[in-house]
C-alpha cells in the first residue's frame, strides 16, 4: 500500500506530510530498530500490527533475549511458537488460547496485573520499552493516526518507548477521544494495507443448551439492571446475553474497558445514550474493542465514543463517579464463601486479572453500583460444579470474598455482600447446578456448620 493522499483532506501544513514522507521505509528495514535485548511493545487485541510481527520474527536468526509485552493478541503470535525461547520471550499481562501453552511451558512468562495498572508500569518507568510496534489509521489533515479499536492498552507504552514503528493501515479506523499519535512522534512508518482481527462474542459452535444457560444468565443479571445505569461488560459470550434483554430500559450509559458488537443495537435503538451518566454524559467510553468489522465500521469517527488510555478507563476512582455503575464479569469458579478464581485452573495459568477488580470495586463504591460475577453453574460436560467448596490448589484468587457481591448463574441470584460465610454457603448452594447441591451441602454442614 501507499499513502492515498486522496484521504487527507487539503492538509493544514505541508510540513508534516514531507516529515511523513522522509519516515516512509518497509517492514523489514524498520524492525531492524530492534536489538538483542530489546523490550518490545506491542498493540495488543484485534489491532496487532501483523505485517511488522511477520518482519520482526523473520529476524530471530539475528535477535536473542528480546522480550515482548503485551495482553491478549488475537490471531497466531509466530514469536511463542516452541524453538523461538532463544529469540523472543513473551511477558504476558493477559494469556489468550494462542499464548496459555506457551506460558504454562515456561517458554513465555505471566505477569499478574490489575488492567488498570498495566499501562503505569511503563507511565511510571518500571518498564522501560525500547521499541512500540503499532497499527494506526492514515493521518487526518491535521497529521494525526488515531490507534483505532485499541487505545487503551498501547497509547501510553508506546509514547514511553525510545523507538516507535508504525503500520499505517487503510483498513484501521478513526476512533475518537484520547485516541491519537501525530506523526511527528513516530520514527519509522511503514504503509501496508491489512484485513484487523476479529473475534466473535459468541461461539458459533456452542449448543443450544449452551446457549440457553447463557440466556438464562443474561435474563436474571438484566433483572436488576435500573433505567439510568451505566454499564461494564468483560469479554464473552454472558455479557451479550445480558444485553438483549435491556431492550425496555432506558437512558443506559457505557463505561466500560472493552466493548463488542453487542451493543451497537442499542445505540442505534436510542437505550444506551448516555444521557444519565454522571461522568462524560452522552459518552461512550471505552479502551479498545474487541469484536468484528460492524463494530469497527460502528466505531469508525463516531462521536458518541471516547477511547482513553486503560490507566484512565479502569481506574476505580473513575469508574465510581458513574452512578448507578452495573459491573458484569465473569469467572473459573467460585468457592462456599465467595472466593472467585478467574485467571486459572489449579495452577495453571488459563487468562489474566484483567479489569474484573478495578470495576467490581469501581462499581461497589459508586451510588448505587452492582458488582457482578456471572457465570454457568458447571461446565459443559456437567462434571465439575463451578460452585466450588473450596477453589482448586494453586488457584488464584482474583476478586476476593470482601469484594464480591453479587454471584449470578442460570439458577439465579446471591447476593453476598454483609452476609456470614454461613449465609453466603446457603445461598451459593441455592443458585449451583442440582446435581452437585447435596454434596456442596454436605462439606458446607461439615465444615461451616450451615
Amino acid at each position: 500500500m501507499t499513502l492515498d493522499e486522496t484521504k487527507i483532506s487539503k492538509p493544514k501544513s505541508a510540513v508534516w506530510l514531507d516529515k511523513y514522507r522522509s519516515k516512509l521505509i518497509t517492514a523489514e528495514e524498520a524492525v531492524k530498530a530492534i536489538k538483542s535485548g530489546d523490550k518490545v511493545v506491542v498493540q495488543p487485541g484485534c489491532a496487532a500490527p501483523l505485517e511488522l510481527i511477520r518482519a520482526m520474527v523473520k529476524r530471530k536468526d539475528e535477535l536473542f533475549d528480546v522480550e515482548i509485552y503485551h495482553i491478549l493478541v488475537v490471531g497466531d503470535l509466530p514469536y511463542t511458537h516452541p524453538g523461538m525461547e532463544k529469540h523472543f520471550k513473551h511477558k504476558a499481562f493477559f494469556i489468550g488460547g494462542n499464548t496459555r501453552k506457551a506460558v504454562n511451558e515456561g517458554r513465555a512468562e505471566f505477569i499478574p496485573i490489575f488492567l488498570s495498572e498495566v499501562t503505569l508500569l511503563f507511565k511510571k518507568g518500571i518498564i522501560k520499552p525500547n521499541v512500540a510496534l503499532i497499527n494506526v489509521s492514515p493521518p487526518d489533515e491535521h497529521g494525526f493516526c488515531s490507534y483505532g479499536i485499541d487505545v487503551g492498552n498501547i497509547k501510553t507504552p508506546a509514547e514511553k518507548s525510545d523507538i516507535i514503528i508504525a503500520q499505517i493501515n487503510d483498513q484501521m479506523p478513526r476512533g475518537l477521544g484520547n485516541s491519537f499519535i501525530h506523526v511527528n512522534k513516530i520514527d519509522y512508518i511503514v504503509e501496508h494495507s491489512e484485513s484487523l482481527m476479529e473475534l466473535p462474542q459468541i461461539d458459533p459452535d456452542a449448543s443450544e443448551e449452551i446457549l440457553k444457560i447463557y440466556d438464562d444468565i443474561g435474563k436474571h443479571v438484566s433483572e436488576i439492571i435500573e433505567d439510568g445505569s451505566t454499564l461494564q461488560m468483560g469479554i464473552g459470550a454472558i455479557p451479550d446475553a445480558v444485553l438483549k434483554y435491556l431492550k425496555d430500559r432506558k437512558n443506559l450509559g457505557i463505561h466500560t474497558e472493552m466493548f463488542s458488537d453487542g451493543i451497537i443495537e442499542l445505540v442505534e435503538e436510542g437505550i444506551i445514550n448516555g444521557e444519565e451518566k454522571t461522568l462524560h454524559h452522552g459518552k461512550i467510553i471505552a479502551g479498545f474493542v474487541l469484536g468484528t468489522k460492524r463494530s469497527y465500521n460502528f466505531l469508525d469517527n463516531n462521536p458518541i465514543i471516547e477511547f482513553h488510555p486503560q490507566e484512565y478507563v479502569n481506574d476505580p476512582f473513575v469508574i465510581a463517579q458513574n452512578k448507578k455503575m452495573v459491573a458484569i464479569n465473569s469467572a473459573i469458579e467460585v468457592d462456599l464463601t465467595g472466593q472467585v478464581c478467574s485467571d486459572s485452573i489449579g495452577t495453571k495459568f488459563y487468562s489474566g486479572i484483567g479489569g474484573q477488580v478495578d470495576f467490581i470495586r469501581g462499581a461497589a463504591h459508586s451510588e448505587g453500583g452492582k458488582p457482578i460475577i456471572a457465570l454457568p453453574s458447571a461446565t459443559k460436560d456437567l462434571k465439575i460444579s463451578r460452585i466450588v467448596p473450596t477453589l482448586k490448589p494453586g488457584a488464584g484468587v482474583v476478586t476476593s470474598r470482601g469484594d464480591v457481591h453479587y454471584i449470578i448463574t442460570e439458577y439465579g441470584r446471591a447476593n453476598l455482600f454483609g452476609k456470614s460465610v454461613q449465609e453466603r454457603a446457603r445461598a451459593l448452594i441455592s443458585i449451583a447446578h442440582p446435581k452437585f447441591r447435596d454434596e456442596l451441602t454436605k462439606f458446607a454442614k461439615e465444615t461451616y456448620h450451615i
